[in-house]
């Protein structure tokens, strides 16, 4: 027989083909690998996650291995706000959604707000996995240019007026890939160009928590309100295996909607982990442990910015993150990137050029290095081999 898929499958998915090979990379025996957004498993809780999932099962396994409810277990929604609340965003728990990471909150809401055609409206470059969720839905996506600064408010206004798109997807704090971060003069210019629109704002924020200089900036829901949807993520300081991320939405009727799509997707997120998570979140240190993965992240950041500094060659440029998971390097002119990783994968060393990264762009001179999973040796040796094959593409 000839299976007949579905148009959304049969599309071509360029971020998808490349978001495979970073993971298969990533995981690959014996290579350095930058491509990859992995945390470092040294964070792991590993000892802790054990004593909370025995205690659950003892306690409350009746309840664990149960089916529940589609927002999620509610001590955790509380814990969620509650965190929220420290940093002066006021929420319900019930303006909570427990999604399968954070990579299903930007499923589930592309599912409750677009249809064929929409607009939606996207940083340049931004996040590939996320132009892979949106590329389901088919809609028509925009790109604004990203600076150093944050994105250009003034060509996101222009779009704004002109295209009326359902949604602007940012990720404001150490940008994957660029590991930048919008200024509050950017953020507030943001904010005044939706302000007074129907496009929603989804602020994307899985490394806020992950900052190791500098002080963090306003969110857009504190400038927005319920035009604002966050989306948050204990993949980056807990672990990402625990699949547990989160919505939070102040619109009550989106929630509601967000909610019920939910229910018929996936029923609900895996109980029994978010029951060990908040088991966890109740009786260790939460903030006493980012601080030891900020430490470990600032110094292993240190360690590739040097070797950048020594092994690459004039004419390359790279950001300077003060926190997060990335740096986006720029190589020299007339060099690309995927020649770059080609090259570099059969001398061991896995990288993320930056054409996925990008909705049209293609051949660029852009890449992704993660340091948060290589230790000091591996990050030097990995940078030295790169900046010796970039020499050599020179000649």
């Amino acid at each position: 027989m000839k299976v007949q898929l579905a148009e959304r499958l049969r599309r071509a998915d360029f971020q998808g083909d490349f978001l495979e090979m970073i993971l298969v990379a990533a995981t690959k025996p014996g290579i350095i690998s930058f491509a990859g957004g992995l945390p470092n498993p040294a964070s792991f809780p590993v000892d802790e996650l054990a004593k909370a999932a025995q205690e659950v099962l003892h306690e409350d396994g009746v309840i664990a291995l149960q089916y529940s409810t589609s927002a999620g277990f509610l001590p955790l929604r509380r814990y969620i706000a509650e965190r929220y609340a420290k940093s002066g965003i006021i929420l319900d728990p019930d303006d909570i959604i427990i999604t399968n990471g954070s990579q299903q909150a930007l499923d589930l809401v592309s599912g409750a707000l677009l249809d064929d055609g929409d607009v939606v409206v996207v940083e340049r470059p931004c996040y590939l996995a996320a132009l892979q969720v949106f590329h389901l839905y088919n809609p028509v996506v925009r790109t604004v240019e990203l600076t150093p600064e944050g994105v250009a408010v003034d060509e996101l206004r222009e779009i704004i007026e002109r295209d009326k798109p359902k949604f602007f997807y940012s990720v404001p704090n150490f940008q994957n890939p660029t590991g930048l971060t919008y200024s509050e003069a950017v953020r507030h210019g943001v904010a005044e160009s939706l302000r007074g629109s129907d496009t929603m704002i989804l602020e994307d924020n899985p490394y806020g928590d992950l900052r190791f200089r500098g002080l963090p900036g306003t969110s857009f829901h504190t400038l927005l309100g319920e035009q604002c949807l966050m989306f948050g993520s204990f993949s980056k300081i807990v672990s990402p295996g625990l699949r547990i991320g989160w919505i939070a939405c102040t619109n009550k009727e989106l929630r509601e909607q967000i909610v019920s799509y939910k229910q018929r997707v996936d029923m609900h997120t895996n109980i029994f982990g978010q029951m060990v998570l908040a088991r966890y979140l109740q009786d260790c240190d939460l903030e006493a442990h980012i601080e030891k993965i900020k430490e470990l992240y600032g110094h292993q950041a240190d360690v590739m910015l040097g070797a950048m500094s020594r092994y690459f060659p004039e004419g390359t440029r790279w950001t300077k993150p003060d926190g997060g998971m990335f740096i986006w390097a720029e190589l020299p002119e007339g060099l690309q990137a995927v020649q770059l990783a080609d090259a570099a994968a059969k001398a061991g060393v896995a990288i993320a050029a930056g054409d996925p990264f990008y909705e049209v762009d293609r051949g660029v001179r852009t890449m992704r290095l993660n340091y948060t999973n290589c230790d000091d040796g591996a990050i030097e040796k990995g940078i030295r081999i790169l900046g010796d094959l970039i020499r050599k593409m020179q000649q």
